[in-house]
């Protein structure tokens, strides 16, 4: 299986320890969050765990510990974008930190293993398009062999972050303005050695030169791993979304990156409740599982199709 780590939460920048831990231990446990009682008891042996997906906007405390997830496939998708922080609060400053930090990552592991992640893009009258083509620019630049991929997405509209959007003054680009920025993403980034894919979007870039991507990304996955996968799309995934089947290991109202644009936190006041009873040894990433829990032990089996084929050859 594929694990998902985490799209509702930055676990690299605030929960490293408790992921380790849990590879340590062979186990995690995970709430569903439409019923939360329900508790899915995840192995995570070696044998079975096909690939690790991060997400993070900071693994500068994974750093050190690399070594500790060497018995497994991963990479990262890093998220890095010209935002202040304005929009991202509790993020470091990017090109003291969150640059070098990145450039660091892709030393240790490979450019092919860390996706440049520029999303979501909004527009305000502070981030027009002629800024974050700017930054974009700068970013690019800093980033040059350093990763092959970057991933864009347009924001979307949530009811966890409508009231953001509306405060910040965020508008949509008409069409022929969105295609003009988005071919000029695609030649800054063509300049810079990388490709420019979207994330989740309905709207069709392809003659920008833009094409439609997958964050777990299977035949990123199988170059990694070296064999092909038997894997379906992920079904609980948006129609739109390409990704194929994980599991995601994550819980909402835990990320304390504060992102004015988030879908995956109900408010701060929320993530300073739930994150309070984090705890790094736990199975579950915040809280304890009780007996009026019903832990369920979740099947796992490795992907990996091992029938040699002529075509392999």
């Amino acid at each position: 299986m594929i694990l998902s780590v985490s799209r509702r939460t930055d676990i690299p920048n605030y929960y490293s320890d408790w992921f380790l831990n849990r590879l340590r231990e062979g186990f995690l446990y995970v709430r569903n969050p439409m019923n939360p009682r329900q508790v899915s008891r995840i192995e995570l042996s070696p044998e079975v765990i096909d690939c690790i997906v991060f997400w993070t906007k900071n693994p500068a405390p994974m750093l050190d510990r690399l070594g500790e997830l060497s018995p497994y496939p991963y990479y990262f998708q890093f998220t890095l974008t010209g935002y202040g922080r304005d929009i991202e609060p509790g993020v470091p400053h990017k090109r003291e930190n969150v640059i070098p930090t990145f450039q660091r990552l892709s030393s240790a592991i490979g450019s092919n293993r860390v996706v440049w992640r520029y999303d979501p893009i909004l527009f305000t009258s502070v981030y027009t398009p002629e800024y974050h083509l700017q930054a974009f620019s700068q970013i690019a630049e800093a980033l040059r062999g350093h990763t092959k991929r970057c991933v864009i997405s347009f924001v979307d509209r949530y009811a966890k972050n409508s009231v953001s959007m509306k405060r910040l003054g965020a508008y949509e680009l008409e069409q022929p303005a969105l295609e003009a920025f988005s071919r000029q993403l695609v030649g800054i980034a063509n300049k810079n050695g990388m490709t420019v894919s979207s994330c989740a979007e309905v709207m069709d870039l392809s003659h920008c030169g833009i094409h439609h991507s997958s964050c777990i990304d299977r035949q990123l996955i199988e170059e990694i791993i070296g064999c092909p996968l038997k894997v379906e799309k992920d079904k609980n995934q948006r129609h739109e979304c390409g990704c194929v089947e994980s599991i995601e290991v994550g819980t909402y109202d835990t990320c304390r990156n504060g992102c004015l644009y988030c879908y995956a936190n109900s408010s701060q006041k929320q993530v300073d409740r739930v994150s309070q009873s984090y705890d790094p040894h736990s199975p579950l990433l915040c809280g304890q599982a009780t007996e009026a829990d019903k832990v369920t032990e979740r099947k796992m089996v490795s992907l990996r199709d091992s029938q040699m084929s002529f075509l392999n050859q």
